[in-house]
């Protein structure tokens, strides 16, 4: 199994030349905790995240440390520091050291990757343009899909319907295709992620069993807080 078998396709991503307000408001209403930023040209140069973002809060009040514990530890206010908890433009509080696999990494690779950087997520690129995003959560839906022993690559009739599906998950009403992740694994499919209501999960469903060749529909669907969304 690859990453373009398990992969959230509908990714948000937002421009560099966009302010951290924007950022803010696109995580919180697709409640996502991290954007790609993409240049004119649609292709990856950096990623905004909750961390991100968390930090400027944490930051914002922050006393100065005195100039000789700075000079010791290294790690001090520095100008830098100043942009990044500051800047209102996401090119500048934005991390640019951001790993990326190809639709074609498996998911061991993947899994190790994350684990060695410390990361919950990974963007999937085609051509330096960012087509999908695998996490932490698209990896443990596949394990709980078909176990950690049959993690093999789908074959092209289920990368074909998976497709289909996710088409077929769009036209459903009050759906949000973005917070909904599915694998398929010989025509069984399974669908995870958050649903309005009782009503567009059943929806879901029945979408999902429409779309021909698939021979079994598994949903695994949450609500969000009646409230609105968190970062």
């Amino acid at each position: 199994m690859r990453a373009k078998d398990i992969m959230t396709n509908a990714v948000i991503t937002v421009k560099r030349d966009a302010r951290v307000n924007d950022a803010v408001g696109l995580m919180l209403e697709h409640s996502i905790s991290a954007l790609p930023v993409v240049d004119d040209d649609d292709r990856l140069i950096g990623l905004i995240s909750e961390g991100d973002l968390m930090r400027r809060l944490r930051d914002k009040d922050a006393p100065r440390r005195s100039w000789w514990l700075e000079a010791i530890s290294g790690t001090g206010n520095t100008a830098e520091d100043f942009i990044k908890t500051r800047s209102q433009h996401v090119s500048d509080v934005m991390t640019t050291d951001v790993e990326s696999v190809s639709e074609d990494a498996g998911v061991g690779e993947i899994a190790r990757l994350l684990e060695k950087r410390r990361i919950k997520r990974v963007p999937v690129l085609r051509d330096g343009r960012v087509v999908g995003i695998v996490s932490r959560a698209n990896l443990l839906h596949a394990l709980a899909q078909i176990g950690a022993a049959d993690l093999r690559e789908s074959t092209s009739s289920d990368e074909e319907l998976r497709g289909q599906v996710r088409a077929a998950l769009a036209n459903v009403p009050g759906a949000a295709v973005n917070l909904i992740n599915l694998t398929v694994e010989d025509g069984k499919v399974s669908l995870w992620g958050v649903a309005d209501s009782d009503f567009v999960e059943n929806a879901l469903k029945v979408a999902a069993e429409n779309v021909t060749g698939v021979q079994e529909v598994d949903v695994h669907m949450g609500r969000l807080p009646a409230w609105g969304y968190g970062i």
